[in-house]
């Protein structure tokens, strides 16, 4: 069966009748679904990261980010509570910060010197009674009708989520129990910053969604990971899929590695096994945990990666900057418990991912290929049946795309491109 959507875009999509095994290209190229996007997902009722805890840890503190196209500020006030709003003047629309982070006493639109508290309500409208007596406002002017637009926000794990909608459900129904246990595991704990980058890749935003849930392609584009067995296929994992299929773990155990054959007889590029380092101390990782886990990827539907790769510990989020741009932001993370040789430890091993990651920089360009190579054939679709066509767990092999079969449930879903009978 296919399915057809006629609103509210110009030209109906039909998505192929395999469903979540297929993807049609036209969704990374068409600037008609990129808004809608905007409208259904970045300001529907879905929840979105906008910033950590310990980004704004004293009062005054205000940080500035964004959901979907939408700048937003995130401020802790002077009683330590906090909240997100749009960065948007209630007056003319200007930005009222302009700074990434700064610590300050209210919030001062710079066009017309408008000024709001911490928690977004206006506090007092420069000249509001006109000069000596002439001009000013309408006597009927209301200053508590007129403040930054708010966000809902929830915060769990020292992770602040925000939402646009009334309908979206509670943060913890939304993530699901084995989202929130692997969550608490890896952030639940009192943090700190190691490091912060950021990178604009060349690419649809769900591009990127889809490679962070792509176990299959991990070991055979990355060769630090093959080659160094810091992840692999024939080590012990799997893959775990939120309820709902929009959340996804992909877990490895490096101890329990036994070199498989495929490996050889496939003849992948990342089996480079005559390379050296010349600096082995680099893979030197403690034990952190007693469950054996020495590599994960936790994707929250839609934008938010956390990772634990060795001792390197990182969030990763990702801003839509376009139709075929996006820019990936690396937050890398230390507990506040470690000494400081854990903390040398995971700055040193920081340098297996982020933009020049010996990892991860790859993914700087192989999301571009598929953006170059799919723009110009949006009849096209991509083929997406490693490890089956459904959308399930599978904790016994990550030579599979359930988890991008798991986005693409989820997005299918939040955008309308599905039927009852499908869901």
């Amino acid at each position: 069966m296919s399915i057809s959507v006629s609103e509210p875009l110009t030209e109906p999509l039909t998505w192929p009748a395999e469903g979540v095994a297929r993807v049609p290209y036209r969704v990374f190229s068409d600037p008609d679904i990129y808004a809608l996007e905007q409208e259904r997902i970045f300001r529907g009722p879905v929840w979105h990261f906008l910033c950590l805890e310990i980004d704004i840890p004293k009062h005054g503190d205000v940080r500035t980010t964004w959901l979907g196209d939408t700048p937003i500020i995130v401020t802790r006030d002077h009683d330590g509570k906090i909240h997100a709003m749009i960065n948007r003047c209630a007056h003319k629309g200007a930005l009222v910060c302009l700074k990434k982070s700064a610590n300050v006493e209210s919030l001062r639109c710079v066009y017309h010197a408008w000024n709001y508290g911490l928690d977004g309500k206006l506090k007092n409208v420069a000249f509001r009674k006109g000069i000596q007596g002439k001009g000013g406002m309408p006597d009927d002017f209301d200053i508590s009708k007129h403040r930054l637009e708010p966000l809902r926000l929830e915060i769990f794990s020292g992770l602040i989520f925000g939402t646009f909608s009334s309908e979206t459900e509670p943060l913890r129904s939304f993530l699901g129990d084995r989202m929130t246990q692997f969550l608490s595991r890896n952030l639940g704990r009192p943090l700190k910053t190691l490091g912060v980058h950021s990178q604009i890749i060349h690419n649809n935003w769900k591009l990127y969604a889809e490679n962070v849930r792509d176990s299959y392609h991990a070991t055979l584009l990355h060769t630090f990971y093959t080659t160094f067995k810091v992840n692999r296929l024939d080590m012990d994992g799997g893959i775990i899929l939120s309820d709902k299929k929009w959340h996804h773990i992909s877990y490895t155990k490096r101890a329990t590695l036994k070199p498989a054959q495929e490996y050889n007889e496939a003849k992948v590029h990342s089996a480079q096994y005559e390379s050296k380092l010349a600096g082995p101390a680099l893979l030197a990782a403690w034990d952190e945990f007693d469950d054996g886990i020495t590599h994960s990827i936790q994707s929250v539907f839609p934008t938010l990666v956390v990772q634990f790769t060795l001792n390197s510990l990182a969030v990763r989020f990702f801003v839509p900057r376009g139709v075929d741009k996006t820019e990936l932001f690396w937050v890398f993370l230390g507990y506040e418990r470690d000494d400081a040789e854990q903390t040398r430890m995971r700055i040193m091993q920081g340098n297996l991912t982020g933009a020049a990651g010996l990892v991860s920089l790859e993914d700087g360009c192989i999301n571009e290929f598929v953006q170059r190579g799919t723009r110009t054939s949006p009849q096209r679709a991509a083929f997406v049946e490693m490890g089956g066509r459904e959308a399930v767990s599978n904790e016994s092999s990550r030579a599979t795309e359930a988890a991008v079969r798991g986005f693409w449930h989820g997005y299918r879903n939040i955008m309308g491109f599905e039927t009852e009978s499908t869901r």
